[in-house]
């Protein structure tokens, strides 16, 4: 497991794990959020947040609260029960895994705050990229719900209905297409652990074995099947064209940190939340 630590501005860090197992990452984030607690309860001390990237190792987690109904059938996946809020995901490659420590008490923000910051950021990188894309469909577009935590591929119906809400956060004349990103936090004594799940180019067939979040026949949807996503072998052989036209991994996972920090340091204000 490579552990590589950068700073983002003067109050946030990140730290890539790849290759990760989920125990051990696991016990370290809360290690960690226990120490910031001590820190700051003991010695007033506000340390520097830390946003985790971590490429995880197949995994099932059941939330807290899970229940092991919506696990429909048992592979050679390990299962771990954890604190998190939520029901039961998987992770593994292809998909990005993005842990949030921060202290929501020095940063002002609420439990509320930090989902929607959370899911904003997340439907900001992924519209980015299926504007950016030649290959996508200009009536394709990403939304939070109030109603079901996560981030969703809504096709519009209405594009050329001159009746129809020109309200960007509305999600009338709209079709959901699926689920992309997923997210369940734990907030312990104002500080939050755990984080959000993005889909980009992981192998979908891991969902069939379980109702993602808890809701059945819910579609996972992958960023790649959407936009061109460059694989490791493809970045070294497309042309420069080719690879403009194009999104990998890193690309977009820069995208979303950078997006992140900027939310941490303020520069980011929230939107109006989503109707249900």
């Amino acid at each position: 497991m490579q552990n590589d630590t950068q700073p983002l501005n003067d109050t946030l860090v990140s730290k890539s794990l790849s290759a990760a197992d989920y125990v051990p990452t696991l016990d370290a984030m809360l290690a960690r959020t226990l120490e910031r607690i001590d820190l700051k309860k003991q010695q007033g001390l506000r340390t520097p947040d830390e946003l985790w990237i971590v490429d995880h190792n197949d995994v099932y987690t059941l939330g807290q609260a899970g229940k092991e109904e919506h696990i429909l059938q048992r592979t050679d996946t390990p299962i771990i029960k954890t604190d998190r809020g939520g029901q039961v995901t998987w992770h593994g490659h292809g998909q990005l895994v993005l842990y949030w420590l921060f202290d929501l008490d020095s940063l002002k923000w609420s439990v509320r705050n930090l989902v929607s910051h959370a899911e904003q950021a997340i439907e900001d990188v992924i519209n980015d990229c299926l504007r950016s894309s030649p290959s996508s469909s200009d009536n394709i577009s990403a939304h939070a719900r109030r109603d079901a935590p996560g981030v969703y591929l809504y096709a519009d119906t209405a594009a050329t209905d001159d009746s129809a809400s020109t309200d960007d956060n509305s999600l009338d004349n709209k079709i959901m297409l699926g689920k992309m990103a997923s997210l369940g936090f734990k907030i312990k004594h104002g500080f939050s652990y755990h984080g959000i799940a993005i889909n980009l180019n992981c192998d979908l067939s891991s969902f069939n074995a379980i109702n993602p979040c808890g809701y059945a026949g819910m579609q996972m949807l992958r960023l790649s099947d959407f936009v061109a996503m460059q694989t490791d072998s493809e970045q070294t052989e497309q042309t420069e064209q080719q690879v403009s036209d194009s999104f990998s991994y890193e690309t977009v996972t820069q995208k979303l940190i950078d997006n992140i920090a900027k939310r941490h340091a303020g520069l980011i204000e929230l939107r109006a939340i989503a109707p249900k």
